[in-house]
């Protein structure tokens, strides 16, 4: 079985950093992600409309924190990570149902400038800004793979003092 999900989109609103009681930065943001489709039969027929999924996210730990100190409403970031349900009651008693993607890795997709530009409403060209991938693995497993990701590279471990913006 695989539960894995890449998303490309844009931020809907400025990400949300909170703590947990026990000091865990955690982020809960939203991807506004384009998609496709045809009114008719034929996907060739020229008659494709474009809507947007509003995709729910969370991102714990260090990923929060950079989310948190980077990411603006607008920006355009690459997720992956794993699709979650969980339930909870609220406050009238009812039983309510979430479905998020749990973030394993964040993206900005656009440098500071480039963000800068398309808020003035300027060009933009494609440029990947560096990302933060959490550790695969829970603390304190052991694990023969390395610190090697799915396709085989090493990941990437960044400070705020690396970042071009």
């Amino acid at each position: 079985m695989i539960n894995r999900v890449v998303l490309v989109g844009r931020l809907t609103k400025d990400v949300e950093v909170r703590k947990t009681q026990s000091g865990l930065s955690v982020a809960s943001f939203t991807v506004a992600v384009d998609r496709r489709f045809s009114r008719s039969q034929d996907p060739q027929s020229g008659n494709n409309q474009q809507t947007a999924d509003f995709i729910n996210c969370v991102a714990w730990r260090q990923s929060a924190d950079f989310l948190g100190s980077y990411a603006r409403k607008g920006a355009m970031v690459g997720v992956e990570g794993r699709i979650q349900t969980r339930s909870y009651d609220d406050q009238t008693g009812n039983r309510r149902y979430v479905t998020e993607v749990v973030c394993d890795n964040v993206s900005l997709l656009e440098s500071k400038s480039q963000s800068q530009q398309r808020a003035q409403g300027g060009y933009q060209d494609n440029f990947q800004q560096p990302s933060y991938s959490q550790p695969s693995q829970p603390a304190g497993s052991n694990s023969a793979s390395g610190s090697s990701d799915d396709f085989g590279a090493g990941s990437l471990d960044i400070s705020s003092d690396d970042l071009p913006f």
